[in-house]
C-alpha cells in the first residue's frame, strides 16, 4: 500500500488550489500538476481522516478510462512524468497519484448522466414524477433503470458548497447552445460505453459526472477525474434489486455511518472510525480490480 497522503507540501511548484480531493500546482504557463490525495469528502464536506490508497486508485482508474476512450474524445493528459517536474525529495508525494495535464479553458458545468433512479433523482421523482425537470413514467421504483440515460447538468460549486442541478436551457446559456449540445451528446456516449463495459465486469454504473474543457483550438476535451467511485455510483450487479437501496463501491460505508450518528452535514467533519475507513478503501480497491481486470468478472 502506498503511503497515506492527506495533503501535499510541494515547494518546487506554485500551489494554485486545493480541491476536495486534488491539489493543483502550476507547471509553467501551459501545464498543471494534479495530485490526487487520500482525502475524502461526503455531503460536500472534506473529512480529516484519509482513506488509505484512495488517491492512487482514483488516479489509476481515471487514466484507465482515458486510455479506453482515447478514440472517442481527446483528454487533458500531457504525457509528462509527474516525478520530472518536482524536486527529487518531493517525488514520493506525487508517485502513482499524479498527472501533468494541459491547461484548458474549464467549462462551468458538471456533465451528469443518470442511468438509474437513486439519490437526489429518486427524491425528486417521488415528489414530482420528474428528475431535474425531465418527466418520467409513473410507477418507477427506487434504483429502477431509466428508460434511457438522462443528461442532467449541474453547476460546479466551490469547496464546501453544493452543486446546483440546472436544466439544459440554463446550461446552454452558460456555455452556448452548440457547446452544451456537444457536451450532452458526448457525456451520454461515454456513459453508455462505460456502462456496457462495466456491466460485463459485474458493476452497474448508476450515474456519473464528467468534466470538460476547451483547448486552444476550441476542441472539447475530457478532463479532471473520470468514472471513479468518487464521481459515480457503482453497484454490484449480483446484489442489485429494484426497489432497494443498492450496495455500493464508494462512500456508502461513510454515508451510512454519518447518518447513524446524526451528523448535521456541516463542517467540521468528524473523524472516521478506522473500520469505516478500511472498509471504504477495500470497496474502492474492489472496483478498480473488477474494472481493470482484462478477463472481466460478471458476477
Amino acid at each position: 500500500m502506498e503511503p497515506v497522503l492527506l495533503q501535499t507540501n510541494l515547494r518546487s511548484l506554485p500551489l494554485l488550489a486545493r480541491g476536495k480531493v486534488r491539489d493543483i500546482y502550476a507547471v509553467g504557463d501551459d501545464h498543471l500538476l494534479l495530485v490526487t490525495t487520500d482525502r475524502l469528502s461526503a455531503f460536500d464536506v472534506v473529512f480529516p481522516t484519509p482513506i488509505p490508497g484512495k488517491g492512487v486508485i482514483l488516479n489509476v482508474l481515471t487514466n484507465f478510462w482515458f486510455a479506453l476512450f482515447q478514440e472517442k474524445i481527446p483528454n487533458h493528459l500531457s504525457g509528462i512524468d509527474p516525478k520530472s517536474v518536482v524536486a527529487p525529495e518531493e517525488r514520493e508525494q506525487v508517485a502513482g497519484r499524479s498527472v501533468v495535464v494541459k491547461r484548458l479553458q474549464a467549462l462551468p458545468l458538471e456533465a451528469v448522466v443518470r442511468g438509474y433512479l437513486e439519490g437526489s433523482g429518486w427524491k425528486e421523482y417521488q415528489s414530482t414524477g420528474a428528475v431535474c425537470g425531465i418527466p418520467l413514467p409513473a410507477g418507477l421504483e427506487r434504483a429502477s433503470r431509466l428508460p434511457q440515460p438522462l443528461f442532467t447538468p449541474a453547476t460546479k460549486a466551490a469547496v464546501g458548497e453544493h452543486d446546483e442541478n440546472i436544466d439544459f436551457e440554463k446550461a446552454a446559456r452558460l456555455v452556448g447552445s452548440a457547446c452544451a449540445a456537444e457536451i450532452r451528446d458526448k457525456a451520454l456516449e461515454l456513459y453508455q460505453a462505460a456502462a456496457d463495459y462495466a456491466w460485463a465486469r459485474g458493476i452497474i454504473i448508476a450515474d456519473t459526472k464528467f468534466e470538460f474543457g476547451l483547448d486552444r483550438d476550441g476542441t472539447l476535451t475530457l478532463m479532471d477525474e473520470v468514472l471513479t467511485p468518487d464521481s459515480s455510483r457503482f453497484w454490484p450487479r449480483d446484489t442489485y434489486r429494484v426497489g432497494e437501496s443498492p450496495e455500493s463501491f464508494d462512500k456508502q460505508f461513510v454515508r451510512n455511518w454519518l447518518e447513524s450518528i446524526h451528523w448535521n452535514k456541516k463542517p467540521p467533519a468528524p473523524e472516521l472510525p478506522e473500520a469505516i475507513a478500511r472498509d471504504t478503501a477495500a470497496k474502492y480497491q474492489e472496483a478498480l480490480t473488477r474494472l481493470t481486470n482484462p478477463q472481466g468478472t460478471a458476477g
